[in-house]
């Protein structure tokens, strides 16, 4: 190896030791739409920079208008930069961390000479975007960021020879218990709008009796006026099959707000009988309202609800999401590190 390659390759080791890597972070448009997948990422990644490492937000297009309608002007500060334009800088120290449903940018990506990781968050949607066959590791991503054990352990048996870490998600400070008591509101959030909208229709049909009671779709909100508008709601109604980890049920329960909800596809470790009233058809949630509706009415909701949701609430720990965020890339930048410097080893053992 001549001595220019050398020191390149002891550049790009104290690049990786300063924590001067690049950390480049894909993330879906959402177009002003909350999202609970873009805010991990992007909580993620303001955890990095506030720790002395180099985040930096990708998007796929140049109109980008970020996240500060919803999520605050704070993660706007993060650097961040478009991939339509195809003059994206990599280094061999940089990383690119892709969300699974990328699978058409881990192909265009896979020759570039950079660590590359991909986060999991949503068991349904791991091989939608692949070719028939392929796999995270034959693009050159062999480690993967997933928010639960659980669903770590359902997305190894497809994608294999990976190497995993688990970062649970963290809850805002916006959300705490409301302190007045709540009005005849609903709160729904749903994956697919149309679940939202059938939901309505029908009860109203089945129970025209219970017209007055009204229902919030919680799209479109802030963050912000998401946690005022929770604590206002008696209940809350949660549709979506292919979540990995389910933020909504436990953002609801710090707020002192019951869960009507659908069992997702992999069952996420918070989630238990006690927490919340929960189905697996979602035909019955309009018939499982009503009945909601008339207990609360009548005052009859059971106390030991309440205390199971709140002994649920220990998501709020920053501190635990930040640590865990700091190890697991401080490793990934350690293990890269080691890589080159094995290189070197080895040409001077020769």
């Amino acid at each position: 190896m001549e001595q220019e390659q050398i020191l390149k390759i002891k550049e790009t080791i104290g690049n990786l030791e300063t924590k001067n890597s690049r950390l480049y972070f894909l993330v879906q448009d959402t177009k002003g739409n909350a999202k609970g997948s873009v805010r991990y990422i992007y909580q993620m990644a303001l955890t990095l920079k506030n720790n002395g490492f180099n985040p930096i937000m990708l998007s796929e297009k140049n109109d980008y208008q970020g996240v500060s309608e919803w999520l605050g002007n704070e993660y706007m500060e993060i650097p961040h930069q478009s991939i339509e334009n195809r003059n994206l800088e990599i280094s061999p120290e940089d990383f690119i961390i892709v969300p699974e449903i990328y699978g058409f940018i881990m192909e265009q990506i896979k020759n570039l000479p950079c660590g590359k990781i991909v986060i999991a968050q949503a068991y349904d949607q791991i091989v939608d975007t692949l070719q028939p066959g392929q796999s995270w590791y034959q693009l050159g991503f062999n480690k993967v960021i997933t928010t639960s054990e659980e669903s770590m352990n359902e997305i190894s048996l497809i994608m294999k020879n990976q190497s995993w870490e688990v970062i649970e998600p963290t809850i805002s400070q916006s959300f705490s218990k409301a302190t007045k008591p709540p009005k005849p509101v609903i709160a729904v959030h749903s994956r697919d709008q149309r679940d939202t909208i059938n939901l309505i229709k029908k009860f109203y049909l089945k129970f025209p009796q219970f017209r007055w009671i009204t229902f919030r779709d919680m799209r479109g909100l802030s963050e912000v006026q998401f946690a005022q508008s929770l604590k206002e709601c008696c209940a809350a109604i949660w549709i979506d099959e292919t979540s990995g980890f389910g933020t909504f049920p436990l953002e609801c329960m710090i707020t002192g707000v019951p869960v009507l909800g659908l069992t997702p596809n992999v069952r996420p470790n918070w989630l238990s009988e006690e927490n919340g009233i929960w189905v697996h058809n979602k035909n019955v949630l309009v018939d499982l309202i009503a009945e909601y509706i008339q207990n609360w009415l009548e005052d009859n909701i059971s106390d030991e609800l309440y205390e199971n949701m709140k002994q649920t609430n220990r998501y709020q720990d920053y501190n635990k999401f930040e640590f865990m965020v700091i190890s697991t890339f401080t490793k990934f930048l350690q293990t890269r590190a080691l890589t080159f410097k094995e290189q070197i080893e080895s040409t001077q053992t020769v």
